[in-house]
């Protein structure tokens, strides 16, 4: 029992250790991106070179099973389906969610972004009572509640808001990039799609970022005359321990503590941004965006805290992809 009892607590520890590891490393992609655009980085091009070498980066964990080329990266049903799914996730998750993140970034702070962000599972709530018949519980709808109350407070309606240099504009952008993450869950969701997570990573970041550079060169995007060495190391940090680190990390947190309870977590990530954003980049959240970021993190574990009732076929899926037998 003793035994039993230290390999649990190990367990425990080891999921904490890398889900921490892995927020953190999201928290930072918003500091490293907030810095590379002060230093006249593009943020389309930026995003879609950031995505272009994460999704580098991802592609030999695609084959550390014993799958085979090119089994591992192809969905179990090769179809024109699964294939238009497949894009239209990358087109929605990558493109659209960093593509917006990122413009967002230019006129409102890194902390702002990430708490604006990480709405997404409040979204995905909502959006799944809507379109997947996820039953809304009590403690589901006080999540939701509590989140619009939050995004209201992290969004800082006042004078300033509406007079500042493009401030509300960052903001409903923000909000965008968050609404987009969601739909590209839900999408995914309805779709089943039978691939491997890091197969399906690593196509909606390649995807994603061939769309988003069309997109950046065909409006005239270029990189700053002069990159230092510093600009680089940011740029490095991005693309791999920021992105590809991250979602690896992530993965193997919703392997060891499966994705309702894992996914309640999420509100590490912008509570990183912001104490990154105060240490790297001297600035700091308002009394009001830090009370609205913590009404989003308990929101957040309300939504988490209670299992929407769903399908058959949702259940199987779920169970799968926790590692339950």
């Amino acid at each position: 029992m003793t035994h039993a009892f230290r390999h649990n607590r190990t367990d425990q520890t080891g999921f904490f250790v890398t889900l921490v590891a892995a927020t953190f490393l999201m928290g930072s992609s918003f500091v490293a991106g907030k810095v590379l655009l002060q230093h006249g980085f593009p943020p389309v091009l930026l995003v879609g070179w950031r995505f272009l070498v994460a999704a580098a980066a991802t592609l030999p964990l695609v084959f550390m099973g014993n799958a085979e080329f090119p089994r591992a990266l192809l969905p179990a049903d090769r179809s024109l389906r699964a294939a238009g799914v497949i894009a239209l996730i990358g087109l929605v998750q990558t493109a659209a969610v960093m593509g917006l993140l990122f413009l967002a970034m230019r006129w409102v702070s890194a902390a702002t972004a990430s708490i604006l962000l990480f709405t997404n599972p409040i979204w995905v709530a909502l959006l799944g009572g809507l379109y997947l018949g996820d039953s809304l519980g009590k403690a589901r709808i006080g999540g939701l509640i509590l989140g619009f109350s939050g995004v209201t407070l992290a969004i800082g309606l006042n004078r300033d808001t509406f007079s500042g240099p493009g401030a509300l504009t960052g903001e409903l952008v923000g909000l965008g990039s968050a609404l987009c993450w969601a739909t590209a869950t839900i999408i995914n969701k309805r779709a089943g799609l039978k691939i491997g997570a890091w197969a399906l990573s690593f196509w909606q970041m390649l995807i994603g970022a061939l769309a988003l550079l069309v997109i950046a060169y065909s409006i005239g995007e270029h990189w700053p005359r002069a990159i230092t060495l510093l600009d680089w190391g940011w740029f490095v940090w991005l693309a791999i321990p920021a992105s590809a680190g991250s979602f690896g990390l992530w993965f193997v947190a919703l392997g060891k503590g499966g994705a309702t309870r894992t996914s309640g977590y999420l509100f590490l990530a912008p509570l990183f941004t912001v104490i990154l954003s105060f240490v790297v980049l001297g600035s700091a959240v308002t009394p009001l965006q830090g009370a609205g970021g913590a009404l989003i993190g308990v929101a957040l574990w309300l939504v988490n805290r209670e299992p929407a009732a769903t399908g058959e076929r949702e259940r199987v899926a779920e169970a799968l992809a926790e590692g339950e037998p």
